[in-house]
C-alpha cells in the first residue's frame, strides 16, 4: 500500500516548487567586494579569480554604478595602496586609496551602501594584520591603528566599517573611537568568526596581502573549533558589533547555523575567494554547470542562516535572480 503522504505532489512543476520554497534568495542580501588601487584607467583581472579585478578609482566608480543598477544594495571596499610600510600607515591616511574611493563612490552613487574592510594586511610591508613584535602581531598596539583606520573611513563617508583582523578587543576599541569622533551612527560588521583557512589563497593575490613570513594562525581561528565560534561572536556583540560575520561560508555552514540559532543579531557570511575560484575553474573545464552550482552554493549559505552574503558572485547571481 502506498503511503498517504506523497511529497512529490508539491514538486510536480516550477510553479508549485516556487510557492512552497522555504529559502528565498534576493539581490538585497548580497554585498559585493571591490578591490580599489591607485592610478587611473586600471582594470586588471585577478588571474586566480576570473571576472574580478583590481580597479583604479575611476573604474571602481563605474563598477559601483553597475552593482547598484543590478539591485545589489552594498559593496565592501578593499584597498591596494601605492606604498606599504611596517605599520601600514597608508591604511589610515585621510587621502588613502579606500578613503578616496569612499568619497568618490558616495558622490556618484549616494544610495549605494559602502562598507569598508578595516585591517592592516594590505598596507603592511610584511603582510600581517598589525604591528610586529618578536615575530608575532602585537594585539594591543594594533588596536590603536585599527581604530585610526576605522575613523578615517567614517570621516570619508563610509556607511559601515568591517574589522577583519581578528585582534582581541578590536570591536570595543573601534566603537569607542568612532563614538569619540562623533560617528556613533556608523555600525560595525565584525568578522567575528574568521578561520585560518586555505580558501583565502586567491584573495592574497587580489589584495596583495600574502604574509612575508609565517602565517595567521596565531590570530585567526583553528578550523577544527566549533564551540569557540560562539565565544568570539558573544564577545564582539558585547563590545558593540551590530552584525556578526562568519568567514569562510561554504565549509562552515554548521558555524553559520550555530551563530544564527544563538544570537539575535544579523548574521553575515563571506563566500570567499577560494570557494569562488573552485567553481570558476570547474566551470571553465566544463565539469559543472557554473550558474546552477553558484546558485546552489548561495542558497545553502542562506539556508544555513546567513542574512547577508558577501560574495564575488553577487553580480552574476543578481542577473540570474533578476531574470
Amino acid at each position: 500500500m502506498f503511503p498517504i503522504h506523497r511529497y512529490r505532489r508539491l514538486r510536480r512543476n516550477g510553479a508549485i516548487r516556487r510557492m512552497v520554497r522555504e529559502t528565498l534568495l534576493s539581490p538585497d542580501c548580497f554585498i559585493c567586494p571591490l578591490f580599489v588601487t591607485y592610478g587611473k584607467g586600471i582594470k586588471k583581472e585577478i588571474s586566480s579569480m576570473p571576472g574580478c579585478f583590481q580597479e583604479s578609482l575611476d573604474e571602481a566608480v563605474n563598477h559601483a554604478r553597475r552593482v547598484f543598477s543590478l539591485g545589489i544594495p552594498s559593496i565592501l571596499l578593499f584597498g591596494i595602496p601605492e606604498y606599504k610600510d611596517e605599520i601600514g600607515s597608508s591604511a589610515f591616511d585621510e587621502h588613502g586609496v579606500v578613503q578616496n574611493a569612499v568619497r568618490a563612490i558616495k558622490d556618484a552613487v549616494p544610495d549605494l551602501y559602502v562598507i569598508t574592510d578595516v585591517c592592516m594586511c594590505e598596507y603592511t610591508s610584511h603582510g600581517h594584520c598589525g604591528i610586529i613584535e618578536k615575530g608575532d602581531v602585537s594585539n594591543d598596539k594594533t588596536l590603536e591603528l585599527l581604530s585610526r583606520e576605522a575613523v578615517s573611513h567614517a570621516r570619508a563617508g563610509a556607511d559601515m566599517v568591517a574589522p577583519s583582523d581578528m585582534m582581541d578587543g578590536r570591536v570595543g576599541a573601534i566603537r569607542a573611537s568612532l563614538d569619540d569622533e562623533g560617528f556613533c551612527e556608523v555600525p560595525i560588521m565584525s568578522y567575528a568568526v574568521k578561520y585560518a583557512s586555505s580558501f583565502y589563497g586567491p584573495f592574497r593575490e587580489a589584495a596583495e596581502s600574502t604574509p612575508q613570513f609565517g602565517d595567521r594562525r596565531s590570530y585567526q581561528m583553528d578550523p577544527s573549533n566549533r564551540r569557540e565560534a560562539s565565544k568570539e561572536a558573544a564577545i564582539d556583540i558585547e563590545e558593540g558589533a551590530d552584525i556578526i560575520m562568519v568567514k569562510p561560508a561554504l565549509s562552515y555552514l554548521d558555524i553559520i547555523s550555530d551563530i544564527r540559532a544563538s544570537f539575535d543579531v544579523p548574521v553575515a557570511a563571506y563566500n570567499v575567494s577560494g570557494e569562488y575560484s573552485l567553481v570558476k575553474a570547474a566551470g571553465r573545464l566544463g565539469w559543472v554547470d557554473e550558474k546552477k552550482l553558484m546558485m546552489e552554493i548561495l542558497i545553502s549559505i542562506k539556508r544555513a542562516g546567513a542574512d547577508l552574503i558577501l560574495t564575488y558572485f553577487a553580480e552574476e547571481a543578481a542577473e540570474v535572480l533578476n531574470g
